[in-house]
């Protein structure tokens, strides 16, 4: 897939000469009812484009619901071929994540018509301020060209090869240029991940995992090293290798350090991720139905890859440490069973009652080691349960922390990064339910509560520590193409990780 060209223009609406000129229309009523019709808005003061749309916009065939379409061919007074009107849904509604999926969906609009340049328009609106909405767009933009058909022998590269920004009549030209680059780099990352956790679990190994980081890593100025079975002894890590025991596939443990020049005090964040890059469940087997999408497993270290990417490009003033815990979990003669005991790095050991529950256990001893390096706060993501994904559907993400303030700032980033996570509870009648009657703790609680248990399991090795647990199984993978991304690979929880350590 190639990288798609981005520019930015302050040229005049009427003089762009383009395949499609894409804006954006809200609907400014605020009454509900069955008869209330939409009033519709363009989101453009230019009176050449308001010309061009007003009849259609007048006639009542058109909602402006949120992504909803609308394409005029030959549009009079405009030198753009084709003019394509992206809904945003109620006006009081719009935030910068609208215009983010609005400009996804002009994209995707354009792939399958053979258009293969568009100019999206950023809203004119004073309640959205240009900057941000210049980043969202630009970011919306990159996440709707990515497709997962990669392996297609008769794949039509239907990628966009330019998409153009164009900014309304007298923007701060420094600002809107900064959030650009910003929004790029941003998309590319998110798209970088959304790329790994597409390949299968015979293309991408723990190794390969492995590999990808360290060849990103050379390319943005981040220090990595990736390590495997022989440093998982060495450091103890019982957890981790008690997951890659079963698997002909060695693990590997991935470390990308960014160290910002002449900051030598201050927070140290470490951001873990799970990087399970084929869950077959182990002994306690999966289901074979639908078994193949658990090559997604590793979406949580993807996350983190991505995020680091991001991190080394948009050069903040805050040390980060990432940790990736690749390995298969696999069923076979040397694998772990049911009522084993590992010892996990930190020295608590764990009684394995699910060899399915397996992402908290490489967790563990990442938590562990990123405390080693010395990480005084902690992040982590992983798709590690279904129970999170009954809880709160594929809607939001499940969020759990031990400490209010680092939560209040990644809370805080969620209105940047448009991602939706809810806070669980945490507790000690939770704590209760894996306590182990041979080892310290059991390394599934039951089925009740169990996205709480795991991330219970979590805290255990995260002790005093600063830390947010981001349980990502139901949003990590899209299972229906919707108008602003492809079904597959989604690279959920990149653009919040990225705000939260920027808060730093």
């Amino acid at each position: 897939m190639k990288n798609m060209r981005t520019e930015l223009s302050f040229a005049e609406l009427p003089q762009i000469e383009t395949e499609l000129l894409a804006v954006a229309a809200a609907d400014k009523q605020t009454a509900k009812g069955a008869d209330v019709k939409p009033e519709l808005v363009l989101l453009i003061a230019d009176p050449a484009v308001q010309a061009a749309a007003a009849a259609v916009l007048a006639s009542g065939e058109y909602k402006g619901g949120a992504n909803e379409t609308l394409l005029l061919h030959a549009p009079a007074g405009l030198k753009a071929k084709r003019l394509l009107i992206v809904g945003l849904g109620k006006l009081a509604k719009v935030t910068a994540h609208s215009v983010r999926n609005a400009a996804g969906t002009a994209v995707r609009f354009t792939k399958p018509r053979a258009i293969r340049e568009l100019v999206f328009v950023l809203p004119e609106l004073e309640a959205l301020p240009a900057a941000p909405s210049a980043r969202s767009a630009v970011e919306g933009a990159f996440v709707g060209d990515f497709d997962a058909d990669t392996y297609r022998s008769d794949r039509k590269d239907q990628s966009v090869e330019l998409f153009k920004l164009a900014a309304p009549a007298g923007s701060d030209e420094a600002s809107l240029r900064a959030a650009f680059l910003e929004g790029v780099i941003v998309g590319e990352s998110q798209n970088f991940t959304r790329s790994l956790v597409n390949e299968p679990g015979n293309k991408l190994t723990p190794t390969v995992l492995g590999e990808r980081a360290a060849q990103m890593s050379a390319e943005v100025g981040l220090g990595c090293e990736v390590h495997s079975t022989e440093k998982l002894h060495e450091l103890k890590m019982g957890a981790f290798w008690s997951v890659s025991q079963g698997s002909e596939e060695p693990p590997a443990l991935i470390v990308m350090r960014y160290e910002p020049e002449g900051v030598t005090d201050g927070p140290v964040l470490g951001l873990v991720g799970k990087g399970i890059t084929f869950d077959t469940g182990g002994i306690s087997i999966k289901p074979s139905d639908n078994m193949e999408k658990m090559k997604y497993d590793m979406a949580g270290g993807a996350a983190m890859i991505g995020a680091m990417r991001a991190i080394a490009l948009l050069k903040p003033r805050v040390r980060v440490i990432g940790i990736v815990c690749a390995a298969e979990n696999m069923p076979d003669g040397k694998a772990q069973k049911p009522g084993d005991v590992q010892t996990a790095m930190s020295g608590k050991t764990i009684e394995i009652i699910n060899t399915d529950a397996e992402g908290r256990l490489v967790l563990a001893d990442g938590l562990s080691y990123a405390k080693q390096l010395g990480a005084t706060h902690l992040i982590d993501a992983a798709t590690l349960t279904g129970a999170c994904v009954v809880a709160l559907g594929m809607i939001n993400a499940g969020a759990f922390s031990n400490d209010d303030a680092a939560f209040a700032k990644f809370d805080g980033a969620l209105a940047s990064s448009g991602e939706k996570f809810w806070r669980l509870p945490l507790g000690e009648e939770y704590a209760e339910l894996i306590k182990s009657d041979i080892g310290d703790i059991k390394n599934t609680g039951g089925r009740w509560g169990g996205a709480i248990t795991a991330a219970e399991f979590l805290k255990v090795f995260a002790e005093d520590t600063p830390w947010i647990h981001l349980d990502i199984a139901g949003m990590a993978w899209v299972e229906d193409s919707r108008p602003y991304i492809a079904k597959g690979p989604s690279g959920y929880a990149v653009r919040s990780i990225l705000e939260w350590v920027r808060s730093y």
